[in-house]
């Protein structure tokens, strides 16, 4: 297999282009008209030094690989298996495969110049002799976080991109760094970088008015390390603008694909070079280890864990794939999971009732009786209403397995649920049938879900003829929840490890099973940083009676959330993310774990609650911020904002308008609903605004599959990670009980 390789800015130099110009004088003079001065000049002559300047470089580059390519083509005859380019080299390889003519491409790069050319305040730094998470963990340690990796050129090659002043205290810190060399680059721009997001908008504007041939070779996008979708082009070319040039993982994924022979087209030879460092630093394939123990007993993974918890449910594993809000646990992530004998949960937060059950009618029409799936609750306080319609909607459809989250109290609508149905079986046990998995990350809320529901709530329920009195009664001899899943590092707030956590709870849960005489003890399992086998071999260890995987299922096929958000999960490391503001439980001050690197949001969301901290209504906002907000954050303005409220929240605005600080908490609010919901639909104009929930178990995932075929989330399905990590979780516990 061979893969042609394109140039980007960085290769040219005087004289180039001399052996192509003269054998193509027509498309010479044709490029002369589009840019209105002589290319040939520009590249043979460099007047003024213009050949370095961004705004003559990249028209420069872009001719001269053209011009390599069809002089190649007509020596050769023949196309390559693969084309790929760097950067702007990505154009070269576009024209290659049939994208556009070379005239089109021409205008495209000239765009792109004119737009990047205008960047000002911005630098960029080549890092060398470290490699990309040693870099970022030593940004991030040193403050740092405004730096975005631009160029993952080689193991030990990473280009940094950001605010000038913030390069240069970059440049000074890694250069007291023993055998590191860091160097500041001749641009004036942040390219590849969040604070590309102007020019970005702008090319996507302009790109709209473009159509594209099909691709007749595959094109290895710089955005993804994966062959471009047709469909496509136009918004990787734009994504381009700000996103990473990951020149390490397309390099990869061609030398998977069986490219042994890589040739450069155009000027010099980086690209070579580059290829030669990445082969030479590639990832050694693993191969599955098979050791038996002293007695010749191999660990299964269907042992792992709970055995009654896998007979409850009716799965094979110990393992649960956890919800996630706006649907992304879609109803196709949960039959997947069903079908395949697992369990997963369907995720109903920020979804209205009449999609709920849409998704639920979808499911059970899809599902075999037998085959395990579930629903999701987020607590929201402010909508006590809403929380009851949607317990309401399980129990009219039979819903019999629910799993609670960030619930920091038991309300009358998780009661009534978990009470309606009580009854005695033959030999005189409680039989319930329906299932709770609360999530928990506080000693405190263990004891509720531990406990009876609490009586005053079955009364009322009673009293209002919502339960019957054999199901009140009963109802004092169970606890609220069947399993309790505890957290640490997880999406939520959560200040204690594992470690401390999770043996705490399991002691508290035998004491209180004990003082409350149940028949059947309440299972423990646990989440939060469960990405690899080894972290789930710990948990297990712990005393885990099963474990719970979250983000790591959020980049695959079946996660209902845009292919945009997908690639930037795929190439998180474990550095990756922060907290922010919850938007459900804003004004608790309650936050979550999201994704930081290349966006705007964390900070944003933090700037918004401190806001929302030491003012007591919008109008005591100063005029400054207002319209920093209104403009960059919003987009639009408060009062917008607020008639948009009206409509979404109406149940609200009575309160909202007799108390101001409400209304601003209600406004501030919008922005979570509003930053999820361009992350899910994958809004190209505001990539920097997404919210994207996620913990460093997706950035340790990454790790452990690179080099694997699950190293594109194309290939990864909730099914098949749940199988690959249970099954050499399996082998880690065989490994050690053979040591």
């Amino acid at each position: 297999m061979i893969s042609w390789l394109f140039p980007g800015q960085g290769s040219q130099k005087k004289g180039m282009g001399e052996t192509v110009f003269k054998e193509f004088d027509e498309l010479v003079s044709q490029a002369d008209d589009i840019l209105g001065y002589s290319i040939a000049e520009l590249c043979l002559d460099n007047p003024q030094g213009k050949l370095n300047q961004t705004l003559y470089t990249q028209p420069a580059m872009y001719v001269v690989n053209a011009l390599s390519f069809f002089q190649k083509t007509n020596q050769n005859k023949t196309l390559p298996n693969f084309v790929a380019g760097h950067s702007l080299g990505e154009y070269n390889a576009l024209l290659a495969a049939g994208a556009f003519d070379f005239a089109t491409g021409l205008k495209l790069v000239k765009k792109r110049a004119e737009l990047l050319n205008q960047a000002a305040g911005g630098a960029m730094a080549a890092v060398l002799n470290l490699n990309v998470d040693q870099l970022q963990t030593i940004l991030t340690n040193n403050g740092l976080d405004n730096i975005d990796i631009a160029n993952f050129n080689a193991p030990s090659q990473t280009v940094i991109s950001g605010i000038k002043s913030d390069i240069t205290q970059a440049a000074t810190i890694l250069e007291s760094i023993n055998d590191v060399r860091c160097i500041i680059l001749p641009v004036s721009g942040a390219f590849h970088s969040r604070y590309m997001l102007s020019a970005q908008q702008a090319f996507s504007a302009f790109i709209e008015g473009f159509s594209f041939g099909e691709l007749k070779i595959p094109v290895i996008s710089n955005v993804t390390a994966r062959p471009y979708e047709q469909a496509k082009i136009a918004t990787n070319l734009a994504a381009q603008i700000t996103h990473q040039v990951n020149w390490v993982g397309s390099i990869h994924y061609l030398m998977q694909q069986n490219v042994t022979t890589f040739e450069e087209v155009g000027t010099g030879n980086v690209l070579k070079k580059l290829v030669a460092q990445i082969e030479r630093d590639k990832p050694k394939t693993t191969t599955k280890i098979t050791t038996s123990s002293t007695n010749n007993k191999t660990i299964a993974a269907e042992s792992l864990g709970s055995q009654a918890f896998k007979k409850d449910y009716g799965i094979k594993y110990a393992y649960v794939a956890g919800g996630m809000t706006k649907g992304i646990s879609s109803a196709e992530w949960v039959i997947k999971l069903g079908q395949a004998g697992l369990m997963g949960y369907f995720g109903t937060g920020g979804l209205t009732i009449p999609e709920v059950e849409s998704n639920i009618q979808h499911i059970q029409r899809t599902l075999q009786t037998g085959q395990a799936y579930g629903m999701n609750v987020f607590h929201e306080p402010s909508r006590p209403h809403y929380e009851a319609d949607l317990f309401d909607l399980f129990l009219k459809h039979n819903i019999a397995c629910v799993e609670l989250g960030a619930f920091m109290q038991i309300t009358p609508a998780t009661v009534k649920y978990r009470v309606k149905g009580l009854r005695r079986d033959a030999t005189g046990n409680i039989v319930s049938p329906h299932k709770i998995m609360a999530k928990v990350s506080r000693l405190e809320t263990i004891d509720l879900f531990l406990s009876p529901p609490p009586k005053r709530i079955v009364d009322k329920l009673l009293a209002t003829q919502q339960i019957s009195a054999i199901e009140a009664e009963l109802s004092q001899s169970i606890p609220m929840a069947d399993d309790l899943c505890i957290e640490a590092d997880a999406g939520g707030q959560v200040y204690m490890t594992m470690m401390t956590l999770l043996p705490a709870a399991i002691q508290q849960r035998n004491q209180l099973v004990a003082k409350y005489g149940y028949k059947k003890s309440v299972r423990i399992g646990a989440a939060g940083g469960i990405g690899t086998p080894e972290a789930a071999s710990a948990t297990f260890m712990l005393g885990a009676e099963f474990i719970l995987t979250g983000s790591i299922n959020q980049c695959t096929v079946e996660a209902a959330t845009s292919h945009t958000v997908k690639d930037i999960l795929q190439q998180l490391t474990v550095q990756d993310t922060t907290y922010a503001p919850a938007g459900e439980m804003f004004e608790l001050g309650a936050k979550h774990q999201v994704i930081r690197q290349g966006v705007f949001f964390p900070a944003r969301a933090n700037k918004l609650y401190d806001l929302y901290q030491h003012c007591q209504s919008i109008d005591d906002i100063d005029a400054k911020t207002k319209k920093q907000i209104e403009e960059t954050y919003f987009h639009r303005s408060f009062e917008s904002v607020y008639e948009e409220i009206k409509t979404l929240m109406p149940e609200h605005i009575a309160k909202a308008e007799r108390l101001p600080k409400f209304k601003m908490a209600l406004i501030f609010r919008w922005y979570f609903m509003h930053t999820m919901q361009l992350a899910i639909q994958g809004d190209p104009q505001h990539k920097m605004d997404y919210q994207i929930y996620g913990t460093s178990s997706i950035g340790a995932f990454n790790q452990w599959v690179k080099g694997t075929l699950l190293e594109d989330w194309r290939n990864r399905h909730v099914d098949t990670i749940a199988n690959k990590l249970m099954q050499e979780t399996a082998t880690v516990f065989t490994q050690y009980y053979s040591a």
